[in-house]
């Protein structure tokens, strides 16, 4: 392996191979940062490594091969010798309604955007905790904070890492690490097109799932949000004190947001009595 230059942060990116991940890579790589690109296949990030063969360190890794991932993190510390920024952006979309996704994509979805970011998450905090410095950026979505038809497994595994990691901000606050959930709304990524995968298809849910389907398939290449200007709030928000727990980015991921705040809210409003009588 090349020897690095130890100037500027250290990143450690899932999932680098395109969309988000490649974008936060080059985005980090302007700021005169290092990037180890963690991908399971090292030839999608080719480029990155020949453009930048001084910066870019490629790794094969699959975010569901616990072996693989304990590994990666050993060299990675070995050869730079911290890691200032992990980015889990390891993921794929799945649609279907609950009752159409099968058993093992749920537990697969939940390996690569759960168990995976998680692990890695606990792999790197050992050395963040005796440097008493790093930060850990979870890349959710808007739909780790709400949901909708055809989207609840992608939902949960998106869910349970944000509050996961909202514990665990609360948990490494005081040893001087940090915690960024990034909640993205539709980007020109991968997400609509090939990393889209579909469950069985139940004739009952076709009101309600199919326009989730047919929709996000026919938005490929064309969704409103930029990955390059993605990259460049996450860039930003890294400089920024106090760092915030979540980010959404996108008009219509913030939009979303505040309508699932003020709907919670209003259930709180009318309810509350019922709510509330419960105590002895």
């Amino acid at each position: 392996m090349t020897q690095f230059q130890h100037g500027g942060r250290v990143w450690l990116i899932t999932g680098a191979g395109s969309g988000f991940g490649q974008a936060f890579a080059r985005a980090a790589l302007a700021a005169g940062d290092t990037v180890v690109a963690a991908v399971r296949r090292p030839e999608t990030v080719a480029a990155l490594t020949e453009e930048f063969p001084d910066r870019v360190d490629a790794v094969r890794l699959d975010v569901t091969d616990a072996a693989q991932s304990e590994q990666a993190v050993k060299d990675v510390l070995q050869r730079h010798g911290r890691i200032d920024v992990l980015v889990n952006n390891a993921g794929y979309g799945l649609v279907g309604a609950v009752e159409e996704v099968g058993e093992q994509e749920l537990r697969d979805i939940m390996e690569v955007m759960f168990f995976g970011a998680l692990r890695l998450t606990r792999l790197v905090l050992p050395a963040m905790r005796e440097r008493r410095s790093g930060t850990v950026v979870q890349v959710s979505s808007m739909g780790g904070f709400l949901s909708f038809p055809g989207v609840g497994a992608y939902s949960a595994a998106k869910g349970a890492l944000e509050l996961a990691s909202e514990a665990l901000a609360a948990e490494v606050a005081p040893l001087g690490i940090r915690v960024l959930i990034l909640e993205p709304g539709a980007f020109r990524t991968e997400f609509a097109g090939p990393a889209l995968h579909g469950s069985a298809v139940i004739e009952d849910y076709r009101a309600t799932v199919d326009p989730v389907r047919t929709g996000l398939a026919a938005s490929h290449g064309e969704q409103p949000g930029d990955p390059a200007k993605a990259a460049a709030a996450l860039i930003t928000a890294l400089d920024l004190d106090p760092l915030p727990l979540r980010l959404p980015l996108g008009a219509d991921a913030v939009g979303a947001i505040r309508a699932k705040l003020a709907a919670v809210g209003a259930d709180l409003d009318r309810h509350e009595q019922l709510a509330t009588d419960t105590a002895f």
